[in-house]
């Protein structure tokens, strides 16, 4: 994942590169980005945030996120979605 900190609002924006863009509404102070990234993929794959763990990047705009059983439908069409990019700006 790229993680974009400081947006006007969190969603997915695309692909940067080879990693899914998530723009975060939160900035990158004491971990609170990282905490907005978690909490919008469990929120948005529908999972209890405690699936949700930062792998690697913690100070880095590229992060490794595992998300522990995801519904596989569910994942799938949201990851589709979000690769396609955004449907209005």
């Amino acid at each position: 994942m790229h993680a974009s900190p400081g947006a006007k609002r969190t969603e997915a924006r695309g692909i940067h590169g080879t990693a899914l863009k998530v723009r975060l509404r939160a900035r990158p102070v004491e971990g609170a980005a990282n905490a907005a990234l978690l909490d919008f993929l469990a929120a948005e794959l529908q999972v209890p945030r405690s699936r949700c763990v930062l792998v690697s990047g913690d100070a880095s705009r590229e992060k490794l996120v595992r998300v522990g059983q995801p519904p596989r439908d569910r994942t799938e069409g949201l990851l589709r979605a979000w690769a396609q990019g955004p449907t209005s700006s």
